[in-house]
């Protein structure tokens, strides 16, 4: 007699695989970043990477880094010379540039206004000067993508932005007009002459930032820990002393202990009152604030509502 059959079932496979592998928040970060990173690397002819030395850019370039690895950063990086950076930032910078061997292209606000690029009349800021200098540094070395270091909970224009940032061939960048992005696919056809801004850390917030230059272990100029600066009040903003920010009437410096959210043009840009001296107590300080860095300590910014939007229209980072 022949033995029954048993009935077929579900096909069932044994996996070790664990069901709650899921990556972190950072993890997931860094992975969107990097994949950006090689997207624009495999896609654009000539990309460049614009480098203030400060904390969002120094993370994009550890970034880039790990894209890469273990070959070099395939594009150079471009740092808008003000003239009036702060020292530490620069020194941060050609640590940077030395240990990773990229090259860094300098495009001075000085030798834009020696070559008629931009004009000063004497009361335009040099970090308003920075968009006629960037645009011609682009159109100069060809570069047709320029990654930028812009957060969307930085400004409310950062956040009207997308990752891929159509500029036209005068530079100029029209909110209506940008490309949609579905499911993370990126638009990076360009008619000539124009060139596209690129934000891999759009999605991150000062609080990544942070969690991740800890996490990292990353190198980052020291005037962004509490130090002791002698500084004076404009504005509701605290300047430093120095002789290149002359103090007017009525005001006064006297030392306090502070530190930088951002770094910029050392004449425009303030520092806050802290005694946060390690990652740690930044990220503490940073979890409980109401302002962001831009809206606190950025003096151009406060020149309107709409001042960081009409700039960017204009071809601003």
């Amino acid at each position: 007699m022949n033995a029954a059959v048993p009935e077929r079932g579900h096909l069932c496979i044994m996996t070790n695989t664990h069901v709650d592998y899921q990556l972190s928040q950072l993890d997931q970060l860094e992975a969107e970043s990097i994949h950006i990173f090689r997207e624009v690397a495999a896609e654009f002819e000539k990309p460049v990477l614009m480098f203030s030395g400060g904390k969002d850019s120094i993370v994009m370039l550890r970034l880039a880094e790990k894209a890469f690895y273990p070959a070099k950063i395939p594009f150079p990086i471009l740092q808008v010379d003000t003239g009036l950076d702060f020292p530490e930032v620069m020194e941060t910078r050609d640590n940077w540039v030395n240990r990773l061997g990229v090259r860094l292209v300098v495009a001075s606000i000085d030798d834009a206004i020696a070559n008629g690029v931009v004009v000063d009349d004497g009361k335009t800021s040099r970090n308003r000067m920075q968009t006629g200098t960037l645009l011609h540094a682009i159109e100069e070395n060809g570069f047709t993508a320029a990654f930028g270091g812009g957060r969307r909970d930085e400004e409310k224009a950062r956040a009207k932005e997308r990752v891929y940032s159509h500029r036209d061939e005068f530079g100029q960048w029209d909110p209506k007009m940008q490309r949609p992005e579905l499911w993370s696919l990126y638009n990076g056809r360009l008619h000539a002459g124009e060139h596209m801004r690129i934000f891999p850390i759009s999605n991150w917030t000062e609080l990544d930032i942070w969690d991740y230059i800890g996490r990292e272990g990353i190198e980052i100029p020291n005037i962004y820990f509490s130090h002791q600066r002698r500084v004076f009040e404009r504005d509701g903003m605290l300047m430093t002393e120095t002789p290149l920010n002359p103090l007017r009437a009525g005001e006064v410096a006297e030392e306090r202990t502070v530190r930088f959210r951002t770094c910029g043009d050392i004449t425009l840009t303030g520092c806050v009152e802290s005694t946060a001296s390690t990652i740690d107590e930044i990220i503490e300080e940073v979890a409980a604030a109401r302002v962001t860095e831009r809206g606190a300590t950025r003096g151009d910014d406060r020149f309107s509502e709409a001042a960081m939007e009409d700039r960017k229209k204009e071809g601003y980072f």
